[in-house]
């Protein structure tokens, strides 16, 4: 992940591309791997006990929230994130929202302009659960963070 690295993240599966021309109004369900190169207007939602890697480049935006396994962003995100079992957050990464995660790596130059906070359930926060039931923790640190 950091610097010119690949990211350490697999899945198998089929990749679905969002390219640079590309704008999606409305939520995205999805198993396997999704790029988003382009403009996502709504939520990204990993299929319940299927894999999945939601990857935003470093020109990608996704205005909503993203709920998978495992999240790698290097774009634009306005909206939470929910990653429950990896996320990487690389040196161009800006995330406007909360940021609930199992594991976290993130990179110098990276942004969070929200809270972070560990799960210690991810079951609770899986994908497709929303409203109260999330698995948020009961204390949230915010957080307005930039690495140098």
């Amino acid at each position: 992940m950091l610097g010119s690295k690949k990211s350490a993240i697999s899945v198998s599966g089929k990749t679905t591309l969002v390219s640079s021309d590309t704008v999606i109004l409305g939520e995205i369900r999805f198993s396997g791997v999704l790029d988003v190169e382009g403009l996502v207007r709504g939520n990204i939602i990993a299929e319940p006990g299927k894999e999945a890697l939601v990857r935003v480049v470093d020109k990608g935006r996704v205005e909503g929230e993203i709920r998978a396994p495992s999240v790698v962003i290097n774009g634009s995100v306005q909206g939470d994130v929910y990653a429950t079992r990896h996320l990487e957050l690389a040196a161009k990464a800006r995330v406007q929202g909360n940021v609930f995660y199992v594991l976290v790596e993130m990179a110098a130059g990276a942004e969070v302009n929200g809270s972070l906070a560990h799960m210690a359930d991810p079951e609770k926060a899986g994908a497709g659960n929303a409203g109260a039931e999330t698995g948020h923790p009961a204390e949230l640190a915010v957080v307005s963070a930039k690495l140098d």
